[in-house]
């Protein structure tokens, strides 16, 4: 997985309407990049609100959030509108990026080993540096947590 002050990864990944993002145009912003496992999921729809939640915060604050999980662009586009989702989701059905940041790792799921996405958020600072590592991420309280830091 990726650390503290290390660059983080360029990439390009097509958002819920189908539209490219490219993470180095957002340079100039610090950006909460937080990884998860599956579209309307109970914690990933819970941890997926409460960054909604918080939304007008980071907006105050010119951060951008952007969510990535290996989901379909058109399961982002139902996701989002199902729950109001203000913010960027990314699909990265070939892992590539999940991967590049580290967080596709072996699990343990009702007894069985396997692998997925480890629920993971990263602040990238405006300048492309992460500023701050978040593995295994508490759903319902990570937006919180990140915005009193900010």
């Amino acid at each position: 997985m990726l650390e503290k002050g290390m660059q983080a990864p360029n990439f390009t990944l097509c958002d819920k309407d189908g539209r490219e993002i490219t993470l180095s145009e957002l340079r100039g912003r610090r950006v909460v990049l937080y990884f998860y496992p599956k579209d309307n999921t109970p914690g990933c729809t819970r941890q997926a609100c409460a960054f909604a939640a918080a939304y007008e915060g980071f907006k105050s604050k010119n951060v951008e959030v952007i969510g990535i999980s290996r989901d379909s662009v058109a399961s982002h586009a139902k996701f989002a509108e199902k729950h109001g989702l203000p913010f960027i989701l990314l699909s990265d059905p070939e892992l590539e990026v999940i991967r590049a940041y580290g967080v596709w790792q072996e699990k343990k799921l009702y007894g069985k080993l396997g692998f997925g996405v480890m629920r993971t958020t990263f602040i990238i600072d405006e300048n492309g540096i992460i500023e701050k590592v978040m593995p295994k991420v508490k759903p319902d309280t990570n937006a919180a947590e990140i915005l009193s830091e900010l």
